[in-house]
């Protein structure tokens, strides 16, 4: 049963019953349904605040994909990109240099840093910075790719003309390492393990058993073979011409007389550890000129580009040489 509403009139000093007008049935039922939408709003903004539809969840979900999946490509391209700085340090260093050309100058390599943003098809899209930061990546190792194969074209043409060279420059290891541990002590500043300080150490040390064959490492002659009493011990010394030398150390036996030819791979000597020295093992020097240079970067020819790398990263560490 519907409750009526009275009122006291104080004209007839009675109580009347309460009758709306049409405005305000109209005004109360506007009010009632504003109250309803603007809460209906709330509920909405909410809901929509704190909880996703499965459209929104689904696209969150490859949204977070994308993300993972770029951050591997990064870590992809920042690996090709360190590979071809190797790549590029070694042509300018020392294959340019083996034939006498001039290095490739940065700028020239380098190409322009950077994709062209005119006309960009990604710069509408919601994820248009990692598509477009991936798109500049891609095109700056492509155009350093493109500079390197060009610079190797121009190499395998020095290289025809100067067979004779190739075959007296140092390229191989001075000792069998195919498992590459033998390295135990790299170019640089080292622990001497006689005088426990900080020394300059000028060559690559091998650890390997007394007797072990050691091989010329290029085409040349033997400039000296005999003691030499200032800590190399019994050592080796092969002129390859070009201004290239390398030196031999701690020899238990020398088996090439001064003044004879050899060849790349001969025996020249045996793993000894004569002179200044805490252990067997062979001390390999290479020489440019009067300058003594990291012997590490002369092994082109047995080793694969992930062996390279493998015998860097061995001849970095910081430790004790063996003389």
């Amino acid at each position: 049963m519907k409750k009526e509403k009275y009122y006291y009139n104080p004209n007839t000093l009675q109580y009347e019953r309460s009758k709306l007008s049409i405005g305000q049935k109209i005004f109360r039922v506007l009010g009632f349904l504003s109250s309803v939408l603007f809460f209906a709003f709330l509920i909405l903004l909410f809901a929509y605040g704190f909880f996703q539809s499965p459209e929104e969840r689904k696209l969150s979900m490859e949204l977070k994909q994308m993300e993972i999946s770029y951050n591997q490509l990064t870590k992809r391209m920042k690996f090709i990109d360190k590979v071809l700085k190797d790549l590029e340090n070694r042509d300018n260093r020392i294959y340019r240099v083996i034939f006498e050309a001039d290095p490739i100058d940065a700028s020239v390599r380098k190409m322009g840093d950077g994709g062209s943003e005119e006309n960009d098809e990604y710069q509408n899209f919601s994820t248009s910075n990692l598509i477009s930061s991936s798109k500049k990546s891609l095109e700056n190792i492509e155009k350093q790719i493109y500079v390197q194969s060009k610079s190797f074209d121009e190499l395998a043409v020095l290289i025809k003309k100067k067979s004779q060279l190739l075959a007296a420059i140092p390229s191989i290891q001075p000792i069998s390492n195919k498992d590459l541990t033998r390295i135990a002590s790299g170019f640089g500043y080292r622990i001497d393990p006689v005088y426990k300080t900080i020394k300059f150490h000028a060559g690559l040390d091998f650890t390997c058993p007394t007797g072990t064959p050691i091989y010329a490492t290029g085409d040349g002659v033997v400039e000296e073979s005999k003691f030499n009493s200032g800590g190399y011990g019994n050592n080796i010394i092969v002129n390859h011409g070009y201004g290239y030398k390398t030196h031999y150390c701690h020899c238990s036996k020398l088996l090439v007389s001064e003044g004879e030819k050899v060849i790349r791979g001969q025996v020249i000597g045996l793993v000894g550890s004569t002179g200044k020295s805490t252990g067997p093992h062979l001390h390999y020097e290479v020489y440019k000129g009067t300058e003594k240079i990291d012997p590490i970067n002369f092994f082109f020819n047995d080793l694969t580009p992930a062996q390279y790398e493998q015998m860097v990263n061995m001849a970095e560490q910081s430790n004790q040489s063996f003389d």
